[in-house]
């Protein structure tokens, strides 16, 4: 899909950290499609790194949308082709649980969708502001929302990473989904959540203000590597801008000037 209105320049980075040894985490970039994607694979030696594969390799299909409810119904249903072969091929291992989140970012014209499965996540930086667009499915997130725990009892609790959805684990896929429009110069991060524990918010807009798309993405990749890095890490960085056309009688005009 050649955008209409927009122009992107996308980053990327993937590694598999200072303690894991080996990647689970994949990503497709695939501006020309208006699909991009992050997906954190779960299931160790069964095949996290199968799920995450599978996810991208579906998303890699959804091809050219006519409009942005195709695009968007489009993708639900690779999600839901991802989600059934990675239950197959966790049939063929023993039954043991496979999966993997999913941050996705699709655009059409001027719409956008983020949609989010697990805790991976989907930022906006806009006008100078970080936004965190995606909400974790995560226990200590639902704690968080209903009250049980303060955000500074959320940064140690014990079971802060056990997800509450993942592609490939139920019979179908649940994911969110948020609407909205771009705007000039819009910048969105897609990440595993092996950089938000180890970078904060803070440092995340810091990096992604004013340098292009693959230097955010190595800078950040930096960051969380010199702090240890004990998980995989993955990001995507989606920088868009309005594009300017210039008529006929405009060039006229200069060429007379």
């Amino acid at each position: 899909m050649l955008n209409s209105s927009y122009r992107f320049e996308t980053g990327s980075a993937t590694h598999s950290g200072c303690v894991r040894d080996h990647n689970e985490d994949r990503f497709l970039a695939a501006p020309e499609h208006g699909v991009w994607l992050v997906a954190d694979g779960m299931g160790g030696h069964f095949g996290g790194d199968v799920a995450a594969q599978i996810m991208v390799e579906q998303a890699a299909s959804v091809r050219r949308a006519a409009t942005a409810p195709d695009l968007h119904a489009r993708f639900h249903d690779r999600v839901a082709r991802a989600n059934e072969a990675i239950r197959s091929h966790s049939e063929r291992n023993e039954g043991a649980t496979i999966g993997t989140t999913l941050a996705a970012l699709l655009i059409h014209d001027r719409s956008f969708v983020a949609s989010w499965c697990g805790d991976s996540r989907i930022y906006l930086l806009r006008e100078g502001t970080l936004h965190q667009v995606s909400r974790d499915h995560t226990e200590v997130q639902e704690l968080l929302d209903t009250g049980a725990i303060t955000a500074e009892q959320a940064e140690n609790w014990p079971r802060r990473n056990v997800i509450t959805r993942a592609v490939g684990v139920h019979e179908e896929a649940h994911i969110e989904d948020r609407f909205g429009d771009l705007q000039d110069r819009d910048i969105f991060l897609l990440c595993s959540d092996g950089l938000t524990g180890h970078v904060n918010d803070d440092e995340i807009a810091t990096h992604l203000r004013g340098q292009s798309a693959q230097r955010a993405c190595d800078a950040l990749l930096n960051l969380t590597l010199d702090r240890g890095a004990t998980d995989n890490v993955t990001l995507v960085v989606v920088r868009c801008a309005f594009k300017t056309y210039v008529t006929r009688d405009d060039n006229a005009s200069r060429k007379a000037g």
